[in-house]
């Protein structure tokens, strides 16, 4: 029997791209933390530096048949964390352009009754969205983001891995992220 943790990171490269799940969870578990340490040192918020380690590996494995690593291996990893973290980033100014934008061309008007109207259709769409969740995965994101449980907090209460934890929630906040950006631009539209 093949004994994964004695493997270096080059021979468990060889079985990833064999598409040998074990071999990428050892990879997972040697590097989720020092990653997610790495990603939070630069964004400064926890729930974004899991989601950019969960989307590197996410993507890590999904190309896992593609990969031609020129360097070492901890160089790939933290490279491609950092242009995640960069991407993270732009996306963070452009938004911050957008709603200075919006700011400027209408700050001259009152809209207080547009913005309540807005502000109430997001809260909407986030709890209808919330609940088109399936149930582990709506309880997983209820408990995170509404009770601010931890990862372990919530493993433990619905007995199930810490790593299925970062999968449900990855996947609620993606499907957040697309109603919301719908919502946005709706309201994008309505100021200019």
């Amino acid at each position: 029997m093949l004994d994964i943790n004695s493997l270096n990171d080059l021979q468990l490269l060889d079985l990833i791209k064999a598409d040998h799940e074990q071999a990428f969870e050892e990879i997972y578990n040697r590097y989720w933390k020092q990653l997610y340490s790495y990603a939070y040192k630069r964004v400064k918020s926890r729930e974004v530096a899991e989601e950019i380690v969960q989307d590197f590996l996410t993507n890590f494995w999904a190309s896992r048949n593609k990969l031609h690593i020129q360097t070492s291996f901890e160089g790939y990893i933290y490279t491609s964390v950092k242009h995640l973290v960069l991407n993270y980033f732009a996306r963070e100014a452009r938004k911050t352009v957008v709603f200075e934008n919006i700011y400027t061309n209408a700050s001259y008007l009152d809209n207080s009754t547009e913005e309540v109207i807005s502000l109430h259709e997001l809260h909407t769409v986030i709890a209808k969205e919330v609940s088109y969740l399936p149930v582990k995965c709506r309880s997983v994101f209820e408990l995170s983001r509404m009770q601010n449980k931890s990862n372990k907090e919530i493993a433990r209460v619905l007995g199930i891995s810490e790593k299925t934890v970062e999968g449900h929630l990855s996947k609620a906040i993606k499907r957040l992220k697309v109603s919301i950006s719908i919502v946005l631009m709706a309201v994008v539209a309505l100021y200019f």
